[in-house]
């Protein structure tokens, strides 16, 4: 069973709370020149047995003319397509209502997967998917840091999340706030 989202992170970064003299507010320089943004496709895969992984894309968009501002579906069937690899079983996969998740192309190359199931959760929903747990978690890992460049935020973020892939409590973490059920019921007598 495995769990999607995904997240932008830009150089202007995540507020968060920190200590000052009193009487001097800190604040965090930002520069305001150029643009860009770096797009972050999440799947937590679990299987009872193994470990919690946690596999991703990353991209990133400078904000040229004509360029696409977030993931295509041919980025998330690429993620999707290595996940089977990595497990080697059938996905149950569940996501939100992107519109790039319920386009006619992204249904057309998941039909093509009759190893995958799709399930797409409920509108207005995030608590329900444990990757949303996991961008709280980097966030608050990137509060008030502010970054130079794009790739610089790029390469924080992979590191971020790197680090998470190797500590599966964590991710187990993550599938626990969702409060789902995961296990299955014993069988009636």
């Amino acid at each position: 069973m495995c769990f999607e989202d995904e997240a932008g992170f830009t150089r202007r970064p995540p507020k968060g709370r920190t200590w000052g003299r009193r009487g001097i507010t800190p604040v965090v320089k930002v520069s305001g020149r150029g643009s860009g943004r770096v797009s972050v496709a999440g799947l937590l895969a679990m299987r009872p047995g193994s470990r919690t992984r946690l596999c991703h894309r990353l991209r990133c968009h400078t904000g040229r003319k004509g360029e696409r501002r977030s993931l295509s579906e041919r980025d998330y069937v690429g993620l999707i397509d290595g996940v089977h690899q990595l497990v080697k079983a059938p996905i149950v996969l569940v996501w939100d209502r992107f519109n790039t998740h319920v386009s006619q192309a992204m249904r057309d190359l998941i039909g093509a997967r009759d190893w995958l199931t799709v399930f797409i959760l409920p509108a207005y929903a995030p608590e329900l998917n444990a990757v949303e747990y996991l961008w709280a978690h980097v966030e608050h890992g990137l509060a008030n840091l502010a970054s130079v460049a794009l790739d610089r935020l790029a390469t924080l973020v992979r590191n971020r999340l790197r680090r998470l892939q190797y500590r599966p409590d964590v991710l187990d973490g993550f599938l626990a706030g969702t409060g789902l059920s995961l296990d299955l019921p014993p069988p009636s007598p």
